[in-house]
């Protein structure tokens, strides 16, 4: 990380430094031809002045002086009358050039180009004097190119010790801006002393260190669980067996004690079915086939098969709604629907009713079973779709529960992206419903 940090900050200050060079070289070219045009501009007014003063005899002069500057006159149509450095494309019509053009209908004109005397990048300038004729004064770029790589060879010696500097730099910021973070204490989080852009980050690592907290005890109460909810129906059967065993059981009370195996061993089927069926819920990549249920009839199959357990507890049953087509995995979702309502009979009163509706609402699909029963404390309504949670662990034996039924709910939901809303109150019932 330290080296990730250093070399970017490295790439960031020699990008900015190679491009601050490309920048000022750039605006010194520039700023240097447009300083040689005004030089040459004001030289040339210099020189129309002079001719104007002592006529065109002063060009002879200044073709003795050697000047550096070429000077051409041209008349009117264009026909070449003189040049300080004759050569064979001197005395060639001049009408088509661009400077000229402009010199002859406005006064004055300029161009940038090769020149095709030469070969080289040449400014002109031209300016048409009274009589009608044009002067114009040319200067090859060779004058500028030798100041400006003078220049860059200056700044790129500037350059390379800004950048050298900057590594040394990057390398010391580095260093304190990772010696905090490898002092970080990950157990504590939040006790830590850094940066303050640091803390979104510790705030997710204290709620990741308390979510595996939290996981970890879990696991260690589902173990616990486990361990005694097959503990106790295996402890009965290995009671009653080994008393038939020993002959101490009189033969009439042999299909008793065999009827006690029996419930605690179905119990300990049940037990272990719901536990799969967890296990299969936590298990996220497994690709569950999905398919258009019906919750209605889904939820009458339910009623049916519960039925003649609600009769044995004299609780009545009802459904109401309409059909319902729903695309999801119809093994979960038979199982969330008959746990609920299960339960819905099992910790309801005598006499007792149960009321199961499915129909569409501007939320979703939805399934609402609301019952009469003995009710949920308000505060144990968040714990009870936890594993082998019972609100009332007398009770739930009595009925025969694992505890394990409405986390089999949760996760089918969780599966489906549903929401589970609950109400209840003491002695009142329970309204569960099931908003797909």
């Amino acid at each position: 990380m330290r080296n990730k940090i250093q070399k970017s900050m490295l790439v960031v200050i020699c990008a900015t430094v190679v491009s601050a060079f490309i920048i000022m070289a750039v605006l010194f070219y520039a700023y240097s031809l447009n300083h040689m045009k005004k030089e040459l501009k004001q030289e040339m007014s210099y020189i129309v002045t002079a001719i104007e003063i002592s006529g065109l005899t002063y060009l002879d002069d200044i073709d003795a002086a050697r000047v550096e500057t070429r000077l051409t006159l041209i008349d009117e149509t264009g026909e070449v009358l003189y040049d300080s450095r004759e050569d064979d494309y001197t005395f060639q019509s001049h009408a088509e050039r661009e400077e000229i053009e402009s010199a002859l209908k406005n006064g004055s004109g300029e161009a940038l180009r090769s020149s095709e005397t030469i070969g080289k990048m040449t400014y002109y300038y031209a300016v048409k004097l009274k009589d009608g004729m044009v002067l114009r004064a040319s200067k090859t770029l060779d004058g500028l190119m030798p100041v400006v790589l003078g220049a860059m060879l200056f700044m790129v010696g500037i350059a390379t010790i800004m950048i050298v500097f900057a590594y040394f730099l990057a390398k010391w910021q580095t260093a304190r801006l990772i010696q905090p973070i490898n002092e970080l204490d990950l157990e504590h989080p939040l006790e830590n002393t850094v940066y303050e852009e640091l803390t979104p980050l510790l705030v997710k690592m204290e709620q990741q260190n308390q979510a595996k907290d939290e996981v970890a005890d879990m696991r260690k109460e589902f173990s616990a669980n486990v361990s005694h909810e097959l503990k106790t129906p295996l402890t009965s059967i290995s009671g009653y067996a080994e008393i038939m065993k020993g002959g101490l059981v009189p033969p009439e009370d042999m299909i008793r004690f065999s009827e006690k195996i029996h419930k605690e061993a179905s119990r300990l089927i049940v037990l272990i079915e719901d536990i799969i069926k967890l296990s299969k819920l936590d298990e996220a990549d497994i690709a569950w086939e999905k398919e258009n249920v019906d919750l209605y009839e889904m939820c009458m199959e339910t009623c049916n098969r519960l039925a003649f357990q609600a009769e044995k507890k004299n609780v009545h049953m009802e459904l109401i709604g309409e059909p319902l087509i729903y695309f999801g995995v119809r093994q979960i979702l038979d199982e969330m629907i008959y746990n609920i309502c299960e339960n819905a009979i099992k910790y309801n009163v005598d006499g007792g009713s149960v009321m199961v509706w499915v129909g569409s609402t501007l939320q979703g699909p939805k399934v609402v079973v609301e019952d009469t029963g003995i009710g949920i404390p308000k505060d144990q309504q968040e714990r009870v779709f936890e594993r082998f949670y019972r609100v009332d662990k007398s009770h739930s034996k009595e009925t025969g529960g694992t505890g394990l039924g409405l986390s089999i709910v949760k996760h089918g939901a969780i599966c489906h992206g549903a929401e589970i809303r609950m109400e209840s109150e003491p002695l009142k019932g329970t309204r569960m419903e099931i908003v797909f």
